[in-house]
């Protein structure tokens, strides 16, 4: 994998059964609200970006954390080269959501103990 596709921690995904707890929790350690959907909260602080969203299979263990995102500045370029260099993704094509000012670009792959990496692309005007 070309280490040019990647240039930073995008989010960190962690799985919540009630939403308005967790946001109010990370409010207290200082998050604000970065950007709110549906069912998806995005908290900043500073640098750092979290993903809190509801998924009511959670298992509430302790270290639970869905999955990381990296962002990339080419998405196409990049699943192209995973696709042939052998990970395993879980993704069938590039998915988009309408997050942040002009949405999202992503897919995921598995790391070898069952983790998810999501390769995120801010989609730009």
């Amino acid at each position: 994998m070309n280490s040019n596709y990647a240039t930073g921690l995008q989010h960190v995904g962690i799985p919540t059964k009630r939403l308005g707890i967790s946001v109010d929790f990370y409010k207290k350690l200082g998050f604000k609200v970065y950007f709110r959907s549906n069912n998806v909260v995005f908290m900043k602080l500073n640098a750092l970006l979290i993903e809190l969203y509801i998924n009511s299979n959670t298992s509430r263990k302790a270290g639970t954390i869905d999955h990381i995102s990296l962002n990339v500045k080419d998405i196409e370029s990049a699943f192209s080269e995973f696709r042939s260099s052998g990970f395993k993704i879980l993704d069938s094509e590039i998915k988009s959501l309408p997050f942040f000012e002009n949405g999202v670009r992503f897919f995921t792959i598995e790391g070898p103990n069952g983790e998810k990496i999501e390769f995120n692309e801010l989609i730009k005007k």
